[in-house]
């Protein structure tokens, strides 16, 4: 099952579902049974669509749900590798595989993370307790599962984390399995990235206010697993991880420069809260990410504001909680057919919120230089050039039209 826009959206979605109903086509003219489907709306979203393509008699009768977003890329193998392990184990519902990505200078920064996430986050859910928050991509479903848990569900912009959750609480398990690896695509432009994180981050928090009833009353869920679910997965990492790396980065660390009454100890103040963040690039392969540490660092700590704004916004239900932004990719840097003679046109919006963080570390890094007794200037300032960079959204790609 392949998530594609509507045909209603702009121009270069429309020409990608033509080369796939070509490639659908050439495909079924060679005695291989694929159809190619698509809606005119997109009410719903992503999980309007997986619901609509669920409900066709040839999905209907299949055991097994294979699902990729657009811009994924499986091996040939891929089925041969990740559905026997459905068939061995008839109470597994999941096999999750792992992304892998082109690069440029933002795109490496997102996969040093992302390598954290899958090395880490995804490889321990799945060995300590056969759960994990499904990606949404590059994964198997046993189609059994995703019909007792209630299929897709729009309440949140976290359809497949929701979808993950409701039939772990059931008894359903899920399996990753790191060496099956899908080629895919991160998000080049900075406006595309901050709209996947809001989406990221607002999704979870929401789901995580909606679901924490249903998942304390669960009965066939044991209470060290509700623990895990409950403390380490959402508390944990999706709200106060990135609580503690937005205060402790821009707003404890200016405020003890500008006010130097406030007696932090610096082991408290730049050592702790910068091992937590090395902490989160582990997995990544450090002899080709080394030179990217320091602004890695420097970027996650600056996108720890907008995450924690959107974690925010899903807690209280928010205006923009439900808002859904499809994440525009660049298709790896290929020129879209017949655009050459249209006129280019850079879009760049100013992130206030950043820009004024920014200012803040600026200011308390130039008064401590001048007037301090320490070296917080060294983090300070690098950390102003970053919230700026993003302010001004000078890193990644500048989509055009």
């Amino acid at each position: 099952m392949l998530d594609l826009p509507p045909t209603s959206s702009r121009p270069s979605c429309m020409q990608t579902q033509e080369l796939v109903r070509e490639e659908c086509e050439r495909w079924a003219g060679s005695g291989v049974d694929v159809r190619y489907e698509a809606r005119t709306d997109r009410a719903g979203h992503k999980a309007g669509n997986l619901t609509e393509g669920m409900r066709h008699a040839y999905a209907r009768g299949c055991e097994f749900v294979a699902i990729f977003d657009a811009d994924f890329q499986p091996s040939p193998d891929f089925l041969a590798r990740t559905v026997p392990l459905l068939l061995r184990d008839p109470g597994l519902a999941l096999v999750q595989a792992r992304w892998e990505f082109d690069e440029c200078l933002l795109t490496r920064m997102q996969e040093m993370s992302m390598d954290y996430h899958f090395k880490v986050e995804q490889q321990a859910g799945s060995s300590l307790c056969s759960f994990f928050g499904y990606n949404g991509s590059a994964g198997v479903w046993r189609r059994q599962a995703i019909v007792e848990s209630g299929g897709w569900d729009e309440r949140t912009t976290a359809e497949d984390m929701d979808l993950a959750l409701r039939a772990a609480l059931l008894g359903w398990e899920f399996v990753y399995v790191g060496d099956v690896k899908v080629k895919s695509e991160l998000p080049s432009s900075l406006g595309a990235y901050r709209s996947q994180q809001h989406r990221w981050s607002c999704g979870p928090a929401l789901l995580f206010k909606k679901m924490l009833r249903e998942i304390v009353a669960a009965e066939r869920v044991p209470a060290w697993k509700k623990l895990y679910i409950v403390y380490n997965f959402f508390v944990t990492r999706r709200v106060v991880s990135t609580f503690f790396t937005f205060f402790f980065f821009s707003v404890l660390l200016p405020a003890k420069t500008l006010f130097p009454q406030v007696r932090i100890p610096t082991w408290q103040m730049v050592c702790v809260p910068t091992a937590t963040t090395l902490l989160n690039s582990a997995g990544t392969p450090w002899r080709r990410s080394a030179h990217l540490v320091v602004p890695w660092v420097a970027f996650e700590n600056a996108m720890a504001l907008h995450r924690f704004k959107a974690i925010l916004i899903g807690l209280f239900e928010a205006g923009r909680a439900n808002e859904w932004i499809v994440t525009r990719k660049s298709g790896n840097g290929r020129p879209t057919p017949g655009a050459e003679g249209r006129r280019l046109k850079r879009r760049c919006r100013l992130h206030w919120l950043e820009l004024l963080v920014g200012a803040l570390l600026l200011a308390s890094g130039c008064y401590d230089c001048v007037h301090g007794h320490g070296y917080f200037y060294l983090f300070a300032l690098p950390q102003s050039i970053m919230y700026f960079a993003i302010g001004f959204e000078l890193l990644g790609v500048h989509h055009t039209s």
